[in-house]
């Protein structure tokens, strides 16, 4: 057996969570919108076509966003479009997937399907073939009272009151040339800055968010940031990153390293973000929406009928290996909640999704859904600043890879604890020796792992085969929390003070 120590004290404080990290995302791509949360042909389906199966599922999640339209489809997507009766709403040619947009779920429902999910909306505008009188008119049709032409078209369309939209995506990866009406740095940074500018006088109560760069390893990386931002600063609040990991070499222990990219890609980001700040000697600071993050790669070359109506594409079914990796990414976030105040799992349901569904019959939960759904229920509060002393190995990709990846909220009232623990070790059981430094009173309450599986091993419709056990509450010896972690084992421990 292995050891490890973790030294928590309740003083070192990284920051409070924002609820907005456990956020995720919905696009109109393959079946998440039709077929995932909307199918009127459903038995589970209300008067509105929204499957209360999968609903459930979300409401157990607790996610308090979710961004929309997209994603690549947002960037030729014509709101108007999805408005008033179906039966004379256009069907259109969808260029960024390649399929058929029939718009009978636009803008309209999408908001009264968050209201029923117990979620907000976080939309995005159309910075690629379309441009800021679109954003603001969009912004004026949701979120004006009325005594406008838009807000009471929306009126018309069955919403007296307004939607009250808070927060906005300017775009989406603008620097990709897969993206429709793609840009530079400074023809992007430009836009963004008027459309932010006008969308924020027609409601200035709003908060927008302006596209980073696609990913870590695009070329323009960091110029992009920068050069938008200096441009575009004084108008937007938060920057986006996205980042999907891969196991498509099949090489476990890389895969299962590839947090630690998460975390160097997050702080990269935030050292461009401090340098626009400290260029310019601005008082405000700019933090992220980490608005597109999860593992993305079993699905990648499915073939499908082109101009198809909702084929059955991105579905990755998620194995066991899979979670360990979602949940270091939930770790690398909850580290840097100071600076990561949004964050959206992309996406919600059938597309590389925690929630998937069967055509007409049920909804299940997949292997990642759990690292998620734990964190949401329970990591609320001020992240902890831990200090792990851990073994660590070497992969072709990376080295110094800490075997354990840990993280740990104390909630806002001070009375409960969690900690989140991941032995990345695919041999060797390791005990986790964590020092409690100032947490008299804390009493183990429940236990659960994610452990003993192989890595391969997937949620089917039929069976749930990856799920939590919980185990025998650990002893708490002085000061001292000792957990033995079995080889590729995600770990939660919660500690309280109420329930002694």
């Amino acid at each position: 057996m292995k050891f490890a120590k973790l030294t928590l004290a309740s003083d070192y404080k990284i920051g409070l969570t924002d609820k907005r990290i456990y956020g995720s995302f919905a696009e109109h791509l393959g079946r998440c919108i039709y077929g995932g949360i909307y199918d009127p042909t459903h038995p589970e389906a209300d008067e509105n076509g929204f499957r209360e199966d999968v609903i459930k599922l979300i409401k157990e999640l607790d996610v308090p966003v979710i961004r929309y339209p997209g994603g690549n489809f947002v960037s030729g997507y014509n709101w108007e479009d999805g408005i008033g009766p179906k039966e004379n709403r256009p069907k259109r040619l969808e260029l960024a997937w390649g399929t058929l947009e029939t718009n009978e779920f636009g803008t309209d429902e999408f908001m009264a399907w968050c209201k029923k999910a117990g979620t907000s909306p976080m939309m995005a505008v159309n910075l690629g073939t379309r441009g800021p009188d679109e954003a603001r008119q969009l912004v004026e049709y949701c979120n004006h009272p009325g005594g406008t032409y838009l807000s009471d078209l929306r009126k018309k369309c069955g919403s007296e009151l307004p939607y009250d939209v808070k927060l906005w995506c300017l775009g989406n990866e603008m620097d990709g040339p897969w993206q429709m009406g793609s840009k530079t740095a400074v023809e992007y940074g430009r836009i963004a800055y008027e459309t932010s500018k006008i969308m924020k006088w027609t409601d200035p109560s709003i908060e927008t968010v302006l596209c980073g760069s696609s990913g870590w390893h695009m070329k323009t990386f960091g110029e992009w940031e920068t050069t938008a931002l200096d441009i575009a600063y004084d108008q937007v609040d938060y920057v986006s990153m996205h980042q999907y990991h891969s196991n498509a070499d099949d090489y476990l222990e890389n895969f299962l390293a590839k947090g630690v990219e998460t975390d160097k890609f997050i702080e990269s980001v935030i050292a461009a973000l401090d340098y626009a700040q400290g260029k310019r000697h601005s008082k405000k600071r700019i933090d992220i929406s980490f608005d597109e993050w999860n593992v993305w790669y079993h699905s990648n070359g499915t073939k499908f009928e082109k101009w198809s109506k909702a084929p059955h594409i991105l579905e990755d079914i998620y194995n066991f290996a899979d979670a360990l990796v979602v949940g270091t990414m939930i770790n690398s976030i909850l580290r840097h909640c100071d600076r990561v105040k949004i964050a959206c799992l992309a996406q919600i349901v059938n597309v590389i999704a925690p929630i998937m569904t069967e055509d007409g019959g049920k909804a299940w939960k997949q292997t990642i859904y759990y690292p998620f759904y734990y964190a949401s229920k329970y990591a609320r509060g001020y992240s902890l600043l831990g200090l792990c002393d851990t073994s660590k190995y070497d992969t072709k990709w990376y080295s110094d890879v800490p075997h354990v990846d840990t993280s740990a909220v104390l909630s806002e009232d001070g009375e409960d604890l969690v900690i989140f623990a991941i032995n990345r070790d695919v041999d060797d059981t390791i005990m986790l020796e964590t020092k409690l430094c100032d947490f008299e009173g804390f009493r183990p309450v429940e236990y659960v792992a994610l452990e003993g599986y192989a890595a391969d091993d997937i949620n089917t419709k039929d069976s749930e085969k990856v799920v939590p056990v919980n185990k025998a509450l650990p002893v708490i010896d002085g000061k001292m929390l000792n957990l033995p972690m079995k080889p590729m084992s995600w770990n939660m421990v919660r500690l309280s003070k109420k329930e002694n």
